[in-house]
């Protein structure tokens, strides 16, 4: 069976729609957890989380133009 080459930018389009959209949902879903009815946190735990998020934005914006700096890190509090 021969596999169909697939259009580029076709692929990219489909990856990045549901990439980002799913980003976003998790991003919400982080933003949910800053509830103080519901979770309990430290201000430098809330810090920490939103400089690491800023760090991979930082690393995205690069790689956007071309520098990338490829950093597989696993985020722990």
């Amino acid at each position: 069976m021969i596999e169909e080459k697939r259009d580029p930018r076709a692929k990219f389009l489909e990856l990045a729609n549901a990439r980002v959209s799913r980003t976003i949902k998790d991003l919400r879903l982080v933003g949910n957890l800053l509830n103080r009815k519901n979770y309990e946190y430290t201000n430098d735990e809330a810090k920490k989380i939103i400089r690491a998020l800023e760090a991979e934005l930082d690393i995205l914006k690069l790689k956007l133009k071309n520098q990338s700096n490829d950093k597989d890190e696993v985020f722990r509090l």
